[in-house]
């Protein structure tokens, strides 16, 4: 990963649970144009990362979370630009995912340093948005955010997922993969 993935991602490590850098077998990580059609690329990207680390029985779950994730992070943290669309192109969404041993990590960076908030759920429930963060709460395992630190502005919205733990886990391989534009870890 280059400097700024490390920059993005360090505080992943410091704000979840102690984790061991060494167990750390995958990631990858998908730039999303500022329009909202990169929903779509963000599942599909999912789709076939999560397969090849044959992890597709847990795409459902982690599909919906990165849809609303990247969804939020259009609607809310990517300033509008004329009619209504979202805005520049040099303030897009990033969608990085990270595997560990037992865990899986979805995190969406975005151009704002705004604080993501959930609705209550007292509000309206005939509303057609403003759930999001509340059905990322429910299919994951838990989620948070942070402000980018450094010379990068904006923040990272995360959500975790525990994976069963194998039964022998005999010498994890560090391996970092970062792909372009919404490729698959790995392509040419």
């Amino acid at each position: 990963m280059g400097t700024n993935g490390s920059t993005v991602l360090a505080p992943l490590r410091q704000g979840l649970m102690p984790i061991d850098a060494a167990s750390v077998s995958s990631s990858a990580s998908c730039a999303l144009p500022a329009r909202f059609e990169a929903v779509r690329g963000a599942r599909e990207f999912t789709s076939t990362t999560l397969s090849r680390w044959e992890l597709s029985d847990r795409f459902d779950d982690v599909a919906l979370v990165v849809s609303e994730l990247v969804t939020n992070a259009l609607r809310h943290a990517v300033p509008e630009g004329p009619a209504g669309d979202p805005g520049p192109r040099d303030a897009p969404v990033r969608l990085h995912l990270m595997r560990w041993t037992g865990r899986l990590v979805c995190a969406v960076r975005d151009p704002s340093s705004e604080c993501p908030t959930a609705r209550e759920t007292e509000e309206d429930f005939a509303a057609e948005s403003g759930r999001g963060l509340l059905l990322v709460e429910s299919f994951s395992d838990g989620w948070g955010w942070h402000p980018l630190a450094g010379t990068l502005r904006g923040k990272v919205v995360w959500a975790l997922f525990r994976l069963p733990e194998p039964a022998a886990c005999a010498g994890t391989t560090v391996r970092s993969l970062t792909a372009g534009p919404c490729e698959p870890p790995g392509a040419p």
